[in-house]
């Protein structure tokens, strides 16, 4: 069998519920905001049973967008995201198993009739191959996942058909599993470590590489945790690599650059996102407190500025003059400074 059915096999007939799976590698770390816990709440027994993980990606400020959920099984995320973005908004999830998309929509009537609207649509499809699907490009504006991406082989299309179907200024929200290094054939072609979001974990600087190449120049890291894998057969068939479950964002945002430059930019964050009156948190490295000027670079200026938050920020510069690196980024001018140069005043060729 091909990785494909292997995928297919392992989600739609090995596992019944989120029970099943022997390790936690396709669980995300976030907590739980209330309206989120809300959300879920609602949801149908069914759906809930048939969802193989746990945790759920929901960005900031849904309200009204229109979502895409890739590897959306039974539906779970999706009915959830539909009751966030409201009746204004819309939901499309898209997956490669008929036995989850026949339990999703069976039941679209009963979140119907809870939520007062319907919102959702399920297609069934191959996610590396969205561009063949009935999706008109740049009509989306966020596009989640949890988990599922590492289990096909062609991340990079999967990436770029993203990125044709975002909006300007949307972005990629999503969870999933990464490792320390390149894995082996073997490894990645093992059905089980492969089903349990391990054998198709891609190498962290891969995953950028990939990333900037389909057009996402700058991926910003939400937060990361390494995997403790408790089960002993799969934990001594992946040693010694470590691998790590990661939320990211991707926007799409044609004027972004591939390194933090400094413009001399800032930013004040209003406290007007109902969810977070105190605070925004941008990635891993970028929290705005309400009321506060903050420096920043200027891709964190742009993805503030050119997306769905804009309302809720101030803004002052622009990209008149520029000042070099953007200090505090990981980087800094490769060269040796004047303190550096030999005794004798040479230099090396």
């Amino acid at each position: 069998m091909s990785i494909k059915d292997d995928v297919k096999t392992y989600y739609g007939d090995t596992l019944q519920t989120s029970a099943d799976l022997k390790t936690d590698a396709c669980c995300t770390d976030e907590s739980l905001a209330p309206y989120v816990k809300k959300a879920l709440s609602i949801l149908s027994d069914e759906v809930h049973q048939k969802y193989y993980g746990c945790g759920i990606v929901i960005p900031e400020k849904m309200e009204g967008t229109r979502v895409l959920d890739l590897g959306s099984g039974a539906g779970r995320d999706v009915f959830a995201i539909s009751h966030i973005v409201g009746k204004n908004g819309s939901v499309v999830g898209v997956d490669m198993t008929p036995n989850q998309l026949e339990v999703a929509n069976k039941n679209i009537p009963f979140h119907a009739e809870k939520f007062g609207f319907n919102n959702v649509q399920f297609l069934l499809g191959d996610i590396e191959k969205l561009d063949q699907l009935d999706l008109a490009p740049g009509s989306f504006d966020i596009i989640v996942s949890n988990c599922v991406i590492n289990l096909v082989e062609d991340k990079k299309k999967v990436l770029t058909d993203a990125f044709n179907l975002l909006k300007d200024g949307g972005e990629l929200y999503f969870s999933d599993v990464y490792t320390d290094r390149r894995l082996s054939k073997e490894l990645q072609e093992d059905p089980t470590v492969r089903g349990e979001c391990l054998g198709g974990a891609l190498y962290w600087n891969d995953f950028h590489r990939f990333s900037k190449a389909s057009g996402f120049s700058d991926p910003r890291i939400v937060s990361s945790r390494q995997l403790v894998i408790g089960d002993e057969k799969i934990q001594q068939m992946i040693a010694p690599a470590k691998f790590y479950s990661v939320t990211y964002r991707l926007f799409k945002i044609s004027e972004l650059e591939d390194a933090c430059e400094d413009f001399g930019q800032v930013v004040k964050y209003k406290g007007s996102l109902d969810t977070s009156p105190n605070g925004f948190l941008l990635d891993g490295h970028h929290y705005f407190e309400s009321g506060k000027w903050e420096s920043v670079c200027g891709n964190t200026y742009l993805m503030l500025n050119k997306s769905r938050f804009a309302e809720h920020f101030e803004f002052a510069g622009d990209f008149s003059k520029h000042f070099g690196i953007f200090k505090g980024c990981g980087m800094d001018v490769p060269y040796l400074d004047e303190s550096a140069v030999q005794a004798d005043g040479s230099a090396c060729c």
